[in-house]
């Protein structure tokens, strides 16, 4: 990504009259990233998309910070968030920095009675239990378990969920999300040795025009407070559009594993990536292959990244006491490595069934008190023999 894209009904031209069957005029819309210079799409509405009825309460949504300078290796417990009714409301941010927030979120229902518009932050929703729908301005997409929902600042959105069991990790970006550079040639296209390709990539599926008049609430995320705004149209009452702004959905199950001899560092399973953080996806995958291979990671340094692992599915391998959904961070600084015992029992295996997101983050994360609501205590401590 990104690709050039269109759905719905769009003029020949840019910024030439596009009239509807009536003789009126469509409302176009640039909506772009990084001034005029980033990736943009142009929209065409049936109604001004700026009709503003009114504001009602703005909250904080700042998260509350335990430890600003984290050097402890902390194991959390992310099933045990607890589920929460409203999407929003679900939303606990564990870690964060001034490049990203890490979230998990628990919601028990679809978004009631709102639309929801992060104008901070790139959303990258991974779906780690639940299916539904993501419904946009710029089209819908259906997900389900192991997709990551790339969802660009800006875009209006609803979550629906097809049951209450459902459980996500977000991460909020400052910077835009893009696939890692190394992948690309100079023209944007995927490259043979990238371990996914433009197939792979689900972009929206068709376009809901609703032309409905009301009061229709979008919450829109900045500087970390949620205002309420009000407007007089229902905000997908696009009929068209086209560009490389919008979002898409890619499923880890997608991604294919690079392999080697020996073991090879964390940078081949990169998945995503922003100048301030990587984001990787460990799955299923053979071992490495050279007859006195350890399939197990050597230990390294995290001294410029804190490394932040989330266990998705399987066997992990190089660590002991690990289930699904917990969270590992790794700060920056000190030496990480398999747990005792793990690199022996790794020895003369063939494949793993592991799934994790690993995210690398190059400025320090700070721990919030959700965070320590999930602490599973002395984690820093499981490497003694």
């Amino acid at each position: 990504m990104p690709q050039y894209y269109k759905l719905g009904s769009i003029p020949h031209k840019r910024h030439i009259t596009f009239r509807k069957e009536n003789g009126d005029l469509h409302y176009e819309q640039l909506f772009g990233t990084i001034g005029f210079d980033g990736m943009s799409s142009l929209l065409y509405h049936l109604h001004r998309p700026t009709q503003v009825k009114r504001i009602n309460k703005s909250y904080d949504v700042t998260p509350r910070i335990a430890v600003a300078k984290n050097m402890k290796s902390l194991r959390l417990e992310g099933l045990n968030i607890k589920p929460v009714e409203d999407y929003l409301d679900s939303r606990k941010i564990i870690l964060t920095n001034a490049d990203c927030h890490i979230v998990l979120a628990a919601p028990q229902n679809s978004q009631q009675g709102y639309f929801y518009k992060n104008a901070d932050c790139d959303e990258l929703i991974f779906i780690h239990q639940g299916k539904g729908e993501l419904k946009t301005q710029l089209g819908n997409l259906s997900f389900s378990y192991g997709d990551y929902l790339l969802i660009p600042r800006g875009v209006i959105y609803q979550l629906e969920f097809d049951s209450k069991e459902n459980r996500l990790l977000i991460l909020e970006s400052h910077r835009p999300i893009y696939t890692p550079k190394r992948y690309r040639n100079w023209f944007g296209q995927l490259l043979e040795h990238s371990p996914y390709c433009e197939r792979d990539f689900r972009k929206p599926e068709y376009l809901e025009t609703l032309d409905r008049k009301g009061d229709f609430m979008i919450k829109v995320k900045k500087q970390g407070v949620i205002h309420e705004y009000i407007y007089a149209y229902h905000p997908f009452d696009v009929v068209g559009w086209d560009g490389y702004n919008y979002p898409y959905a890619f499923s880890i199950h997608d991604f294919e594993p690079i392999t080697g001899r020996v073991h090879l560092p964390p940078p081949i399973h990169q998945t995503f990536e922003t100048d301030a953080f990587v984001v990787c996806s460990f799955v299923p995958r053979l071992y490495d292959y050279h007859p006195e291979s350890i399939p197990a990671p050597y230990n390294h340094s995290n001294i410029d990244s804190d490394e932040v692992l989330y266990y998705v599915d399987g066997d992990f391998m190089s660590r002991n006491d690990i289930g699904k959904g917990n969270i590992t961070l790794h700060p920056a600084g000190i030496p990480h490595g398999p747990h005792p015992g793990a690199t022996e029992r790794s020895i003369g295996q063939t494949k793993t069934e592991e799934l994790a997101v690993m995210v690398d983050t190059f400025t320090p994360l700070m721990v919030t008190e959700e965070a320590l609501k999930i602490d599973a205590g002395d984690y820093y401590k499981s490497w003694i023999e």
